[in-house]
């Protein structure tokens, strides 16, 4: 008798390629979200005007800006259904603990982020193509510099990235106690509400600022980074807690 020791490297590399086979379906959604945030941007994320008593001149303003925030929904609601117990229950077909199955999980989570970051950008091309065959009016567009290409990728990567560490951690919470299911969306409310209320802001938007108006793409990766894995340890030691199956 032969005894077969498999490291936990090998397992997570096992849950992973599974999960990148088994859940085509969170791609699938992606395309849809996307193809939804394309077909929105026509209406343009801003427009001017102007003009005098024999000419008017009205100009619309076009980016991938209502895709990315799709794409970021995507993202929360995708991460909240990978925790939940008929996603949990697809990690038992292979031996695991609660670590493998967190690690593999955020392999996929990260996988999926650099697809939809990718994707929400490219989108920018997919609207020029359309608007140039079925557009009437004039189109302008702006050369990119190959750098400020390489942020817009890297930034909304990492955008989409923390979105499915909000969506792991909330997910989590949620199977640990179903409380919060009522919990979790009132105190986002509150925290938007009291903020709004604020003449200087308040802590949410405070926070808001502090994260995303960040001029450095350096700075902006180091906190985007650091929230990420403090989301998801917690998600990780969290789950620990839940009900053995």
């Amino acid at each position: 008798m032969s005894l077969l020791r498999i490291s936990m490297l090998d397992i997570v590399k096992r849950q992973y390629a599974y999960k990148l086979r088994a859940y085509i379906q969170v791609f699938m959604s992606l395309v849809f979200i996307q193809m939804l945030g394309i077909l929105f941007s026509f209406n343009g994320v801003g427009m001017s005007g102007g003009g005098s008593n024999t000419l008017g001149v009205n100009v619309h303003f076009y980016s991938a800006d209502i895709v990315i925030a799709f794409t970021i929904v995507w993202a929360i609601i995708s991460a909240i259904l990978i925790t939940t117990q008929a996603y949990r229950n697809d990690d038992f077909v292979f031996v695991t603990n609660r670590m493998s199955s967190n690690f593999s999980n955020i392999l996929f989570l990260a996988t999926a982020s650099i697809v939809g970051g990718i994707t929400a950008i490219m989108s920018t091309y997919v609207m020029k193509v359309l608007m140039y065959v079925l557009g009437r009016t004039e189109y302008l567009s702006s050369p990119i510099a190959a750098s400020e290409m390489i942020i817009g990728f890297g930034a909304t990567i990492l955008y989409v990235l923390l979105g499915t560490a909000i969506g792991y951690f909330i997910g989590t919470l949620v199977q640990l106690n179903k409380v919060f299911v009522v919990l979790v969306p009132g105190v986002l409310i509150g925290m938007i509400v009291l903020g709004a209320g604020s003449m200087d802001g308040g802590f949410f938007q405070d926070m808001i600022k502090f994260i995303f108006m960040e001029s450095s793409f350096a700075l902006f990766f180091i906190k985007i980074v650091i929230l990420v894995i403090l989301l998801f340890s917690s998600s990780t030691l969290l789950s620990n807690r839940l009900e053995v199956r």
